[in-house]
């Protein structure tokens, strides 16, 4: 495989619901021992990015805060950019202490931006109401993520972009990506790297936020066949992958040796 590194998708990828995908671990420690460089992009909305750090080490896998890239941290980089100091939250779990380390004040009332990401079952009738009044008021609209569902223990369930979609309907306003398929995440991630889009492939098992949104953004698109992967999504696509895998493992094949 002609790439100088990789972008990688956590869930799905490295593991799926509690458990590590098989000969995940040793296909990343084969990527260390040939000086292979590589970062971790991911859709990830619940938790803040020590707490993703903390779950894959409860999974066996190592893995450097530092190497780990997530919405929240997109998102928090255009607030500061624009100027903006305060933010509502539509999310669940404890990705709000990305926001307030940074400085940001979370809050229910003049908030200057509402930041939506996947929040479970707490995608509420009254909370989804006070993130449409807070648009009405002023604020902007960011998706932290628009994917359509993605993989549970006990099978599919929707993500965060039915609900922006309802949102962006309901208050004529058009969300702003932060996370996969946008260039500019995609671009945090190859920085760390320090290589260009041309030399980078990206690793999902979305057919379309990661395959597509790699591939728009100049890299290679390679598919895993684990997480979400579903024949019937990538047969009626439009998006062909540079390279499909039966699950990351398999990437050992295409390292030059």
């Amino acid at each position: 495989m002609d790439c100088k590194g990789f972008l990688i998708d956590l869930d799905g990828v490295l593991y799926v619901g509690k458990s590590p995908v098989a000969g995940a671990r040793d296909l990343l420690d084969l990527l260390e021992s040939r000086k292979i460089p590589f970062s971790f992009v991911s859709n990830s909305t619940r938790r803040c990015r020590a707490s993703v750090a903390r779950r894959l080490d409860g999974l066996g896998y190592s893995i450097q805060e530092e190497r780990i890239f997530t919405p929240p941290m997109a998102a928090i980089e255009r607030l500061k950019r624009k100027g903006q100091k305060s933010c509502h939250l539509l999310t669940t779990g404890d990705v709000c202490q990305d926001f307030l380390a940074a400085g940001l004040e979370v809050t229910d009332v003049g908030a200057e931006a509402v930041v939506v990401g996947d929040a479970g079952p707490d995608f509420t009738y009254s909370r989804l109401n006070l993130a449409m009044r807070l648009v009405f008021e002023g604020a902007d609209l960011l998706a932290m993520e628009m994917d359509r569902y993605w993989r549970e223990p006990d099978g599919l369930v929707l993500s965060t972009g039915p609900f922006v979609r309802a949102l962006e309907y309901a208050t004529g306003r058009q969300a702003e990506l932060m996370g996969k398929p946008s260039p500019g995440f995609f671009q945090m991630g190859l920085r760390y790297l320090g290589i260009e889009p041309k030399d980078a492939g990206m690793i999902g098992d979305d057919i379309e936020t990661d395959v597509g949104g790699a591939q728009r953004s100049g890299m290679k698109g390679i598919l895993v066949r684990t997480g979400k992967y579903r024949l019937e999504d990538t047969l009626a696509s439009s998006v062909r992958p540079d390279l499909v895998l039966d699950s990351l493992a398999d990437l050992r094949r295409y390292i030059s040796w």
